[in-house]
């Protein structure tokens, strides 16, 4: 990829130029949906929110690349499409989490390559988390190049692609209330992935994809949030399965606190739910 750089000239104008639009991954599906990109932060070419969402796929990177490497074989739950070959061990082989894989590297190392370049440092060490560690060091330089719209969209991609690999199955989805970013009016939707003793729960708002938490962080936001602020019902009632994704324990630690703490409870449609405040007050302290 080459860059060119435009011919600087002296100018008397004092006109402070208005903000270009934002080149993020999110701002293109936006602009994609008819809807116009926000505008960047002044020295960037990303918003705040293609920045924040830039940083957290970043973050997430290794460990996709981790969870697609466990399953190449099919030895962790096989998963996506696998080759008819098999492998020398008689386990099939998982193409999909290999090409995930394979594009969540070379994507950091073409990137990191870049910062070495036109930066003048030593390389990072040559592994997903290495180069991903480094990204993250000069990620204020990256989100001012003219190429930031570029990594954004590669990175994001990348994240789309390695989680329909490592979670393709359908997740519970549950209302939880507002968005806690203030000014934003989104909903906010809590994913709850199925599998494992303990399954995992991602909060994400419907209309800023950047705005996401998992479920133990978004607690802790919605707890600390002002009282006149607050829109959704004061009373908040949770499934023994909701409690123990979003409290990380098992089922059945649930129901020995819920009968030795007497929770309040309620049963619609022959499903208990139990008081929120009640789950606070034993469990808080894990959350």
């Amino acid at each position: 990829m080459t860059y060119g750089f435009a011919k600087t000239t002296e100018t008397t104008c004092t006109t402070t130029p208005e903000p270009a639009e934002c080149d993020g991954a999110e701002c293109r599906r936006r602009e994609a949906g008819g809807r116009a990109a926000e505008p960047a932060v002044v020295g960037s070419r990303l918003c705040p929110g293609c920045r924040l969402r830039l940083i957290r796929d970043l973050r997430r990177l290794p460990r996709l690349y981790d969870e697609c490497g466990q399953l190449l074989t099919g030895a962790d739950r096989p998963r996506d499409r696998t080759s008819g070959g098999g492998t020398a061990s008689g386990l099939p082989f998982n193409t999909a989490a290999a090409e995930a894989r394979s594009g969540i590297l070379g994507t950091l190392r073409s990137w990191g390559a870049l910062v070495v370049q036109e930066r003048r440092v030593g390389a990072p060490h040559d592994s997903a988390a290495g180069i991903t560690d480094f990204l993250l060091r000069y990620s204020g330089w990256l989100v001012e190049h003219q190429a930031a719209g570029e990594l954004s969209d590669e990175v994001a991609r990348c994240v789309r692609r390695a989680g329909r690999v490592v979670d393709p199955a359908p997740r519970r989805r549950v209302t939880v209330g507002e968005c806690v970013v203030p000014d934003c009016g989104g909903a906010l939707t809590a994913a709850i992935r199925r599998g494992g003793a303990h399954p995992a729960i991602e909060v994400g708002c419907d209309t800023e994809p950047a705005h996401t938490w998992s479920g133990q962080e978004w607690l802790r936001l919605r707890h600390g949030r002002p009282a006149a602020n607050r829109t959704e019902p004061a009373v908040r009632w949770l499934t023994a399965r909701d409690i123990a994704a979003l409290w990380g324990t098992a089922p059945g630690s649930v129901y020995r606190h819920a009968s030795q703490a007497r929770w309040r409870r309620r049963s619609v449609n022959g499903r208990t739910y139990y008081h929120e405040q009640d789950v606070r007050a034993s469990l808080g302290a894990r959350a």
